[in-house]
């Protein structure tokens, strides 16, 4: 799920600004302090945005730093990017695992099914959200 590339020029741009502002008022040296901190620093944050990824393995699900076995995936549901607003707003249990970025259009609804998580399901951004469900039901099968 990476972050568009627009983001980094944003980001890269706004940076750039902001060290533009200590370049001014700093004389030497210390007025490219603010360009080599700022600049890595925004574009770390984008990159950082985007790196979480979601997989399915032979056991379990993961998305970012969090895991569900498969045996414990019930029903999916694939929810449109129109439908997107509703499922994410007063449709969506407040205790639901979401993992979601706004610049995907789709999301995954999948049930659990586990009796010691409280977590009645998640909510995943997908770009292939079909690959996703199809590896989700031939993991549980």
């Amino acid at each position: 799920m990476s972050t568009p590339l627009w983001w980094f020029l944003f980001a890269g741009g706004v940076a750039v600004l902001l060290g533009a502002e200590i370049h001014m008022g700093y004389p030497g040296v210390r007025s490219w302090i603010g360009y080599a901190v700022l600049v890595p620093l925004a574009l770390l944050v984008v990159w950082r945005l985007g790196s979480v990824r979601v997989q399915v393995t032979d056991t379990e699900l993961v998305a970012g730093d969090e895991r569900i076995a498969l045996e414990h995936v019930g029903r999916t549901q694939i929810v449109a990017k129109k439908d997107k607003q509703q499922a994410l707003g007063p449709e969506l249990d407040p205790i639901a695992f979401v993992l979601h970025r706004s610049w995907i259009g789709p999301v995954v609804r999948i049930e659990t099914r586990d009796p010691a998580s409280p977590v009645p399901y998640w909510v995943v951004s997908s770009r292939r959200p079909e690959e996703l469900v199809a590896a989700l039901g031939a993991g549980r099968a």
